[in-house]
């Protein structure tokens, strides 16, 4: 048929009256198999048992194509099932509302009405269906029709892969591919009478990443979060009690707008290190680690009582007799976890002492997973990946630059991590002077939220920026549904498409 012939096309559930249409569609679609279409009782049962799951594709009110499903639970059957034992032995008890998986035990598309591309709208319905109940994803057993064409010479693992590498047109397995399903095993005997594919089938998953695990909580993960990011003015403060004040000051600022996170700077307590100008510095700063402890408990208070999560910035730590630099998540469940500096710079080491951490983990919140590299770890590319592969949706770099060319480098790596690993990244940084605090005399930052560079994100990259070196509050909604969507369907995957059989990373 050509598309100038066509006047309507129309998606509708199968009814029990298209039955006899249905099945001479049916034998003009398997012709190579002239008893492979579904008796009346078939499609009644069917209808009654999900309706949903059965629908057709109809053109100037002809009959043009069907897809048949069901819900199961995909556990309950071995990685080499057959078609019988899916549906039952053709009684489709293996249907239940209650499944995790919708299989596909039929799908068509009649001889004369192929090549308008209304296969993907079956598929396409599907899809929608297995979003819009929350199942975990679609599988069915895939036909390879031209296999018996080559059977002789190649095994049907050779075969599908030579599909895959477009050396081998098969268009069904074709067809499927370039509707997003992957191939993930090949399934023997799985159909009976199906000789053209040698009885082979390939097993075909597409993963709904809308799925949520159901759970009893009464509470679920956000999805679209609003990041508050504090730039913060280096000042002298008389002592603890004033620093916290300016601090409670900004997060009531940011918790007034309903941010779901606070995120604070690197050092951002430096200031306090002015009345001990008169030691050595590798003494000043170990007696600022002192106020650690206090301001992490002061800040659990503060992110309870305002309703968000505070990202600390870093504070240095006295830790088994060695100096760190470390920072707190504080929930506003009232919970508490510690993140550390993996990479102290040159500075760091030869002045303060400081010694690298050597934890590295992601956090789980009401917003899903986040991670936080302190400044310089955002320059190591490994460290994100990492925390990426263990689901990371947003990244929070504090930090703390003197000059323009450090500043630089933190937000230039900061952007590539948003990019490599598909996430948001916030970084945070202090501005202003410290004339009476040795080595920390001035700061120069721009706080930012970076994107990945696709078409559902910003074309720059950047969803928002402070302005440079003045004292402010950045607020910028990010939504995680979106990620999602570009590990899937992006221009470039690049989580997806890391070639693994090649080089891997891990953590010791």
């Amino acid at each position: 048929m050509k598309t100038s012939d066509i006047e309507n096309i129309e998606l509708d559930f199968l009814k029990l009256s298209d039955y006899q249409e249905l099945k001479s569609a049916m034998i003009d679609s398997y012709q190579e198999m002239p008893e492979a279409y579904w008796r009346e009782s078939h499609i009644k049962k069917l209808i009654g048992i999900f309706e949903e799951g059965q629908v057709v594709i109809k053109v100037n009110n002809q009959l043009a194509g069907c897809a048949l499903s069901l819900i199961i639970n995909y556990s309950d059957f071995d990685n080499n099932h057959t078609y019988e034992q899916i549906t039952g032995d053709y009684t489709f008890n293996t249907h239940t509302n209650d499944g995790d998986v919708l299989y596909g035990i039929d799908v068509f598309i009649k001889p004369e009405f192929r090549g308008l591309r209304l296969g993907r709208r079956l598929y396409d319905y599907r899809k929608e269906l297995c979003e819009k109940r929350n199942l975990r994803g679609i599988a069915f057993g895939g036909r390879i029709p031209n296999y018996h064409k080559y059977s002789d010479t190649l095994s049907a693992k050779e075969y599908i892969e030579k599909v895959k590498r477009k050396e081998i047109n098969d268009p069904v397995l074709n067809f499927q591919i370039s509707n997003d399903f992957h191939p993930s095993k090949i399934l023997t005997n799985y159909l009976k009478g199906d000789q053209n594919s040698k009885d082979f089938a390939v097993l075909l998953e597409w993963d709904n990443i809308y799925y949520e695990k159901p759970s009893k909580k009464a509470t679920s993960t956000k999805k679209n979060i609003r990041l508050g990011l504090i730039q913060w003015q280096m000042r002298p403060y008389k002592n603890l009690e004033d620093l916290l004040e300016q601090a409670e000051y900004f997060i009531d600022a940011v918790a007034g707008y309903r941010s779901d996170f606070a995120l604070f700077p690197e050092f951002f307590n430096a200031p306090l290190m002015a009345k001990n100008n008169h030691l050595k510095e590798s003494d000043a700063i170990r007696e600022l680690a002192q106020h650690t402890e206090a301001i992490v408990q002061k800040f659990s208070e503060f992110s309870i009582s305002y309703n968000i999560n505070i990202i600390t910035g870093s504070m240095p730590e006295m830790k088994n007799g060695n100096l760190y630099n470390v920072g707190y998540l504080c929930k506003r469940n009232g919970t508490v976890e510690r993140y550390e500096k993996i990479h102290v710079t040159p500075d760091e080491a030869k002045v303060w002492g400081m010694q690298g951490g050597s934890e590295l983990k992601s956090f789980d919140t009401d917003c899903g997973k986040i991670g936080v590299l302190i400044c310089y770890d955002s320059e190591f590319p490994e460290l994100s990946r990492l925390l990426a592969d263990e689901g990371m949706d947003i990244l929070f770099v504090p930090f703390l630059t003197d000059t323009q060319n450090g500043y630089s480098r933190v937000r230039h790596c900061a952007q590539a991590r948003a990019i490599e690993n598909e996430c948001y990244v916030a970084i945070a940084g202090s501005v202003g002077n410290l004339p009476n605090v040795n080595n920390m005399d001035i700061q120069f930052a721009q706080s930012m939220v970076f994107t990945p560079c696709d078409f559902a994100f910003p074309t720059t990259g950047i969803k928002a920026e402070a302005t440079p070196n003045t004292e402010m509050i950045l607020i910028a909604d990010v939504d995680t549904s979106l990620l999602r969507e570009l590990n899937q369907f992006g221009a470039v995957r690049n989580l997806k498409d890391r070639r693994k059989d090649v080089f891997k990373l891990e953590k010791l």
